[in-house]
């Protein structure tokens, strides 16, 4: 094959054109896309959804401004767990490629659920680890249910099947137990409250002695509800046991772990709250059977007790040892009657010793000697104030001796005396007195008025 003359260099330098086909193009560009862009996550509305037989899934997924084919292969469509339809909305994982036979640029499915469920379990894990490390999934807080419940309150939706399983399976198994519904909405924006309100009311009336807080299966989202952390914490603070039955076997909510047990839906809730009355019936003739057993055998033990005893009874002649006994019974008397003697003499001695302390401490006793004890204490007090007198008389004499050997009048009875001036000054110096000048003179037994002479 030759090529084009304007494939090679022409006569005037230019370069050579690279000419590809349509199929290399697209492997090409195909190559590309998957080395840019090797997974993606992409959120949009199904439409035009196709499964023909090879069981392969082809859809488009668009939006508001654009659009984009899809294909998911069989392998990895039957594992989804919801129905695609159009209309639906979807966040999916996809390779993104080319398909190169027709130059679709097309996304190839490996995951997809549908929009919300990826967020709801992130949130779901979120609140998981939140409240089991605050505790709320404590193995050692979680209660042990009734062994049998005389009263069990069931939260959940009143039309639902899972409440026609729920009293089909006690009523068959337990026919004795009362069961109360207490309706709420099990699914949208008004589920949770209610719930809520009805945990705390039920905990708090006083009557049930288990919750059971169940609804049928559905998707994550149909479920959400029980998820809700409001609702985790209400469980957490019933005083009575809650058990939760939410969905089938293979959904786990927040409520599950919360609850004091998990059951792994509303029929084997039921099984788990209430006995099968056929196995106690069973049980009860077990436990008749085993007592009728154990009486026979004592019975049988008693017989024959009896009957030894009696054999030793004959042999033993009764009427020797009756004899033997009654004279016994006779000494028995005898020291009883001497021992109430010796007690009524003992007594009787007592009692006058009693009576002869008792005239002793009489309180005419006690006040006579008192006044005596009294009259001894106002003798020795008068002595005792006669003597202080007269110690005290004593020292006054001895202080007035005292007083008078330095006093001024003892000095005049020697002879002496003591000048005063009209003014009635003492007179100490002879110097400056003018003459005739008035004096007096203190004498011993007077006072004598004198004048001031020459000399």
């Amino acid at each position: 094959m030759h090529a084009p003359d304007d494939f090679n260099e022409g006569a005037g330098g230019k370069p050579p054109r690279h000419v590809l086909t349509p199929s290399t193009l697209n492997r090409l560009v195909r190559g590309l896309l998957e080395d840019a862009l090797p997974l993606v996550w992409i959120e949009g509305e199904l439409s035009n959804v196709a499964r023909p037989a090879s069981g392969h899934l082809y859809f488009t997924l668009k939006d508001s401004l654009a659009q984009v084919r899809c294909a998911m292969f069989k392998t990895k469509s039957m594992g989804l767990r919801f129905r695609p339809v159009d209309g639906a909305h979807v966040l999916a994982r996809a390779r993104v490629g080319l398909y190169e036979p027709r130059g679709e640029f097309q996304l190839v499915i490996e995951h997809m659920e549908p929009a919300g469920e990826g967020a709801l379990q992130r949130e779901f894990e979120r609140l998981k680890a939140q409240l089991d490390a605050e505790g709320l999934f404590a193995q050692e807080r979680k209660r042990p249910l009734p062994r049998y419940a005389r009263r069990i309150g069931v939260i959940t939706s009143a039309t639902g099947a899972a409440i026609r399983d729920v009293l089909s399976v006690m009523s068959r198994r337990w026919p004795l137990v009362e069961v109360d519904v207490l309706p709420v909405p099990v699914q949208g924006r008004e589920a949770p409250p209610a719930i809520v309100s009805m945990l705390r009311k039920a905990s708090a009336c006083g009557r049930y002695d288990v919750l059971l807080l169940t609804r049928g299966g559905g998707s994550l989202e149909d479920l959400w509800a029980f998820n809700d952390e409001q609702v985790a914490r209400a469980i957490h603070a019933s005083a009575v046991p809650v058990v939760s039955a939410v969905g089938h076997e293979i959904d786990f909510s927040i409520a599950d772990f919360v609850a004091d047990l998990r059951a792994p839906t509303p029929s084997a809730a039921a099984e788990l709250l209430v006995p099968d009355i056929l196995a106690q019936h069973r049980h009860l003739e077990q436990l008749r059977q085993r007592v009728t057993a154990i009486h026979e055998r004592r019975l049988q033990t008693r017989i024959q007790r009896i009957d030894h005893l009696l054999a030793r009874l004959q042999a033993q002649r009764p009427q020797a040892r009756l004899e033997r006994d009654r004279q016994r019974l006779q000494q028995l008397h005898r020291r009883l009657l001497a021992c109430q003697l010796v007690q009524k003499t003992r007594n009787a001695v007592q009692l006058d010793r009693a009576y002869t302390r008792l005239l002793s401490l009489h309180p005419r006793h006690y006040v006579t000697i008192r006044r005596q004890q009294l009259e001894q204490h106002a003798l020795q007090l008068r002595h005792l104030i006669q003597h202080k007198l007269q110690r005290e008389q004593w020292n006054l004499q001895q202080t007035a001796r005292a007083m008078h050997a330095v006093s001024p009048l003892a000095t005049l009875e020697r002879g002496y005396a003591i000048l005063f001036d009209a003014q009635g000054k003492v007179l100490r110096s002879a110097q400056n007195v003018a003459v005739d000048t008035p004096l007096r003179a203190k004498l011993a037994d007077g006072e004598l008025p004198l004048r001031v002479s020459k000399e």
